[in-house]
């Protein structure tokens, strides 16, 4: 998760914790970082020399421990992924799923997500971008600090080419209510339904989406195109 890269003192959406690996994870994040692992920098990357070809790009924000990720890009081979995190485990967990099943269309970049997106990657080169489940930022307090506001939507929205898709989804409902307003209001995006959408078969439900479920709590997709 990330935020917007306007002012020097930025609200960040994120924590980056290390969290506990076992030998075995960690061995394997030495190991295949090199070949699979890109670090957020200042400096514009061309993702073919990340990927060895041009073909449409998603970025997704925030993998988790990277299931849904690895899921969708073996479904979806002729588009490459990039997808962002900052949390260690999660970073090496996925990395080992590149590993054991193959992937040759999937990349794991460590970092702040709104950084790759204004000083990597050239604007409107992204085909889609997936936002899923991101910190609802509960307490009042801490709402600045979300990553599906106005200022950070925009840059999303920018990264896009046009015809280009941002894709989120919630289980908490307040945060839904907010995220399609926000997504709404911004003039280069435009919903591709009313209101909220189905969740499309590419996406699996991951475990933590489960318990969400399970717990009774509602899932919410948005889908909007940039115009």
């Amino acid at each position: 998760m990330s935020e917007t890269i306007t002012t020097p003192h930025r609200i960040r959406s994120f924590h980056a914790r290390r969290g506990r690996v076992s030998p075995q994870r960690e061995a394997s994040f030495q190991e295949l970082w090199p070949a699979f692992g890109v670090q957020v920098e200042e400096r514009r990357t061309d993702p073919e020399a990340i990927f060895g070809r041009r073909v449409p790009l998603v970025v997704e924000i925030g993998s988790g421990m990277g299931e849904a990720t690895a899921s969708m890009a073996a479904a979806d081979p002729d588009r490459d992924y990039l997808a962002v995190e900052v949390h260690y485990a999660g970073i090496a967990h996925l990395l080992g799923l590149v590993e054991t099943q193959g992937l040759t269309n999937v990349r794991v970049a460590r970092g702040d997500a709104i950084t790759l997106l204004t000083r990597m990657l050239e604007p409107s080169s992204v085909d889609a971008i997936h936002v899923f489940f991101p910190d609802p930022w509960p307490k009042a307090k801490h709402h600045k600090r979300r990553l599906i506001r106005a200022e950070n939507v925009a840059v999303l929205r920018a990264a896009l080419r046009v015809g280009g898709t941002l894709h989120c989804a919630t289980d908490w409902p307040e945060y839904a209510e907010v995220m399609l307003e926000v997504l709404a209001a911004d003039p280069g995006l435009v919903n591709t339904t009313k209101g909220y959408a189905q969740r499309p078969d590419l996406r699996p439900v991951t475990k933590f989406e489960q318990r969400g479920i399970d717990a009774g709590r509602p899932i919410a997709d948005l889908i909007f195109r940039r115009t």
